[in-house]
């Protein structure tokens, strides 16, 4: 009877993670899953009957792998995540880790932010015409790669000298983007190559395909980007949230309007468009120091 009890428990466990994870991105699943999962093989038991005492031995073990703060952080942030969703639908009756806080780190984002110098470079000097329309997309509207790699033509049209498209991003939620003029007739010019080389349009087609004709997969994304970044000489593991990173960070330089930067990014909170003014101050207080010539 135990066994049945115990069979039916892990069935129910299994059912919330899969609730919990749903309307993640796929990177966010990949990761709160894999945590998950080891906190309850670490605990051994269902949900229900995780105590407090189990949470501050798992925290203690992953204390023990010595991590870096942001992958430590991480895995506590998803376990607190995953228990307090359990105390939310009712499948336990109290939350074990609601007391535990999430370690804070060194917050690096200005390491990833490249000057404008370093973007330009990197897309003027990209000889492939599809990649160099790709990079200066994700540069010219701060899509996310995942959003980059679902777009369709049917999301975008014209509209004025430029165009606009329709974005289906993180936290299941729809924006409109506007792309620039000058970005906006390269993709018109690779819409132009794709219809020849096909013998007709496909508004269902990818806008970024694969060699099979499929959409990119963020990886390839990945790969592009990096290959851009090493010719023109950038060591640094350059990805394509550094192109967001830089959007974001080179609008707020020029003038941009913090409502209008998150609105485009599509941040739920302004605190997250803020970040980018800490990490590229524009004054500071040591200017009005007198140290000297």
């Amino acid at each position: 009877m135990a066994a049945v009890s115990a069979s039916a428990a892990a069935i129910a466990d299994e059912r919330l993670l899969t609730l919990w994870l749903h309307g993640k991105s796929r990177h966010t699943r990949r990761y709160y899953q894999r945590d998950a999962e080891r906190f309850l093989a670490f605990v051994r038991k269902p949900l229900a009957a995780v105590t407090a005492m189990d949470v501050q031995d798992f925290l203690d073990e992953l204390g023990r792998d010595r991590l870096a703060p942001s992958s430590l952080g991480r895995k506590v942030a998803a376990i607190k995540s995953l228990l307090r969703f359990a105390h939310g639908m009712g499948a336990i009756a109290e939350n074990p880790a609601a007391a535990f806080k999430v370690p804070s780190s060194k917050d690096t984002l200005a390491e990833r932010i490249l000057s404008e110098r370093a973007v330009q470079e990197m897309l003027d000097g990209e000889p492939n015409g599809r990649n160099r329309t790709l990079l200066r997309l994700v540069y010219g509207t701060g899509l996310r790669v995942s959003e980059l790699c679902g777009l369709r033509w049917r999301d975008l049209q014209a509209r004025g000298d430029g165009g606009q498209m329709t974005v289906y991003g993180k936290g299941n939620k729809t924006r409109v983007l506007l792309v620039p003029p000058a970005v906006w007739r390269e993709v018109q010019q690779l819409q132009a190559q794709q219809q020849h080389g096909s013998g007709r349009g496909d508004r269902n087609g990818p806008v970024f395909r694969s060699q099979k004709g499929s959409h990119l997969d963020p990886s390839q994304v990945s790969r592009i980007v990096r290959a851009a970044a090493r010719r023109v000489g950038l060591m640094e593991p350059v990805s394509p949230h550094w192109l967001r990173h830089a959007h974001a960070s080179h609008a707020l330089d020029r003038g941009a309007p913090i409502h209008l930067v998150q609105s485009t990014l599509g941040h739920s909170s302004i605190a997250t468009t803020g970040r980018y003014l800490h990490a590229r101050p524009q004054d500071s207080s040591g200017n009005y120091l007198d140290l000297g010539d």
